[in-house]
């Protein structure tokens, strides 16, 4: 213990300057095996140190206490003493040693879904990822872990916070795969079909080398939200149920839709997706009534009943006023004789608001552009790239170099 308490004394007098904790930090890297051989009896000397000054050594600390098993009984502590270290811990120290700060913050995860509260580590774990990231624009291992507790918790405003930005840099493929797979469920919570699309056609379109389990689930989503949303589906199946549901669903016939659902309700629910199918079948009554607005200008909510197959005029009514609500067609109802006209689009697109709506796009489409070059000019420049592309040309001669850049020394 003499060696532990040395140790203890040491993060004390070297966390005060940039210098000192780069010490330390090679200090706790060696005794790194003794601390966890420790571990059992470390909770004491977690008090001797202040998470606010101390936090390289005190996450040293905190990593190797909370690495065996914890029963619920002990998970509300630990809970809460990860909750405060969080909060109050040094960016700057703990992003000398990521790996160990990502593996407390994902026990952290596990011991709030242990005590069956997902709620209590939305906060933290959003703190954690300010914390940890670079720049915004850095997506973490710990992106995936907070969208999942936002998703239990059913805390989906929260977690858009974080949907909003765009991410250049990943660590790893897995953590894109899982954010983009959460992401679009928290999107769909929210119906923000559109968003939701573009997270999950990120996940089934990024390269892998062998199809994964979040990619085949994403797919079975990406086709349920496109049927809601533009009334078709993409990309080529995978999974031959929801490739079959599209089917039925291009007829626009919605008996023959709700037979096949009836008949497929069991699979569809294994999934846990039974609830967005649903979606899916109430989004035909909308894409029925917009395939009318190209066809007429004038129906009336008996016409509009009977087209799209809704029980009454009064149905038809609901449905194309929560459509024009909600910004899906253009029309007025004359309530003297239900007759429904059809609009074109009222915008014109030279009010204020709109010229900045678009100059803000382009903004941030020169941005990108800015981007991509940029990666494409490090990607040309990369020696394994290089080494690559040189494997699999069919065959050299001298003319393959005639243009290559001076600066790839070839």
């Amino acid at each position: 213990m003499n060696t532990v308490e040395g140790l203890v004394n040491q993060i004390q007098g070297l966390s005060t300057t940039a210098s000192d904790v780069l010490s330390l930090q090679n200090l706790l890297k060696q005794a790194d095996d003794s601390l966890h051989a420790e571990s059992t009896r470390l909770f004491p000397f977690l008090d001797q140190l202040d998470p606010s000054k101390h936090s390289l050594g005190y996450l040293y600390f905190l990593e190797a206490c909370t690495a065996g098993p914890v029963t619920k009984e002990q998970a509300g502590s630990y809970v809460l003493m990860i909750a405060r270290f969080i909060t109050s811990c040094i960016a700057e120290q703990i992003r000398l040693a990521p790996d160990k700060f990502i593996t407390v913050c994902k026990r952290f995860k596990d011991q709030v879904l242990l005590l069956e509260e997902p709620l209590r580590g939305v906060a933290p774990m959003l703190t954690a990822i300010r914390k940890l990231q670079s720049s915004s624009e850095h997506l973490t291992a710990l992106h995936p872990e907070f969208l999942l507790l936002c998703l239990l918790s059913r805390c989906y405003k929260a977690g858009l916070s974080i949907l909003e930005e765009d991410v250049f840099e990943v660590d790893q493929p897995r953590d894109l795969f899982l954010f983009c797979y959460y992401g679009g469920m928290i999107s769909i919570g929210q119906k923000w079909f559109q968003k939701a699309l573009e997270l999950l056609h990120n996940v089934v379109t990024a390269p892998m080398s062998t199809v994964n389990a979040i990619a085949v689930e994403a797919f079975k989503k990406y086709i349920l939200v496109s049927l809601i949303h533009h009334g078709q589906r993409n990309l080529k199946n995978l999974c031959q149920p929801y490739i079959e549901l599209a089917n039925s669903y291009s007829n626009g016939k919605i008996a023959d839709i709700e037979t096949y659902v009836e008949a497929n309700k069991d699979k569809f629910e294994s999934d846990n997706n039974l609830g967005l199918v649903k979606q899916a079948v109430s989004s035909m009554y909308k894409r029925n009534i917009q395939r009318l607005t190209q066809t007429y200008l004038t129906l009336s909510l008996q016409d509009i009943a009977n087209r799209v197959q809704l029980n009454s005029p009064k149905e038809a009514e609901m449905h194309v006023l929560q459509m024009i609500k909600d910004g899906e067609i253009y029309a007025t109802i004359n309530q003297k004789d239900g007759m429904v006209r059809f609009l074109e689009d009222p915008e014109q697109y030279k009010t204020c608001e709109m010229i900045e709506h678009i100059d803000s796009s382009i903004q941030r489409l020169m941005t990108l552009s800015k981007k991509l070059n940029g990666v494409d000019e490090l990607m040309s420049c990369d020696p394994l790239y290089l080494l690559k592309a040189g494997r699999e040309r069919q065959r050299f001669d001298f003319d393959d170099f005639d243009n290559v850049p001076q600066r790839f020394n070839i």
